[in-house]
């Protein structure tokens, strides 16, 4: 083989590789990360061998729940010796409506996480708009801390009955007035009010992070609402041609993370596989 033909073959094998390359990878193939939370890693192998596995099935990282008890600090510390070991990265911390966020905003980023998940409370007991202003001044307390170190104060829209539809928590994320907090857009809870591509139109560049988790109306109408959650993910009423859509229009880079029934290697692996499909991975 002389050297001009050896040349030739070369550029057409790289060339139908890359063309094979861009055939197998999706949409979102780079752009979006997939992970799973913690606690949906089922078994009693260490914390270490939970986060190899998550990392073997092909997922970019994981979420952990924020422990401020000084009692579980120990429980902190393995969370990020197994980050350290494995290379998954933490990208993000569970800190639901404790108002504490200064603590799990510390806790953050000691994990070398980029996130606070936070739940905005509703407590009926008092008016919407004292509910609305206190829970703003929450979040405000701890925004000089989240723009020091870099970490996002992400808020989800939950069954809370409170910001329950799109326009509201862009008004409401608006008015705090950081580039540090932001929608932490969970895209199966909305479905019960209204549909996922519309909420992403709405909020937009809003979105850091999604939670990925799938709802079938037909199942809540007939058997109760939270069992609408149990049908696998590409196989309830979520549109997600119109979600992925969505997601391009407002050029979504980041992480989703499937918030969904966990289980062993085999449910995991599953997860896995279905969230490549629904977000075209």
């Amino acid at each position: 083989m002389n050297r001009r033909f050896f040349l030739g073959a070369s550029s057409t094998l790289a060339a139908r590789l890359a063309v094979r390359q861009r055939a197998l990878a999706g949409e979102f193939t780079g752009s979006i990360k997939k992970a799973v939370k913690f606690h949906m890693v089922a078994g009693e192998e260490s914390v270490e061998d939970k986060f190899r596995l998550v990392k073997d099935l092909g997922f970019d990282g994981i979420e952990t729940r924020v422990k401020l008890d000084p009692a579980d600090s120990g429980d902190v510390d393995s969370f990020r010796a197994a980050s350290e070991k494995t290379g998954l990265p933490i990208h993000g911390v569970i800190h639901s409506s404790n108002p504490d966020l200064v603590g799990a905003i510390d806790q953050a980023k000691s994990l070398g996480a980029d996130s606070v998940l936070h739940v905005v409370r509703y407590d009926q007991k008092i008016s919407y708009m004292r509910n609305y202003e206190e829970t703003q001044a929450v979040i405000r307390k701890a925004i000089d801390r989240a723009e020091q170190t870099g970490v996002h104060i992400l808020l989800e829209n939950v069954w809370a009955t409170f910001l329950i539809e799109p326009m509201s928590m862009a008004r409401y994320i608006d008015e705090l007035d950081s580039p540090m907090v932001g929608a932490y857009f969970d895209v199966g809870n909305v479905v019960r009010w209204g549909w996922p591509q519309h909420w992403i139109e709405v909020l937009g560049t809003r979105i850091k992070k999604l939670d990925i988790k799938e709802y079938d109306l037909k199942v809540a109408m007939n058997d109760g609402m939270r069992d609408g959650f149990d049908k696998p993910l590409g196989s309830g009423s979520i549109d997600w041609t119109q979600v992925r859509r969505q997601l391009a229009a407002i050029e979504f880079r980041g992480w989703a993370t499937a918030e969904v029934r966990g289980g062993d290697r085999d449910r995991l692996a599953e997860i896995a596989a279905q969230m490549d499909q629904v977000l075209d991975l």
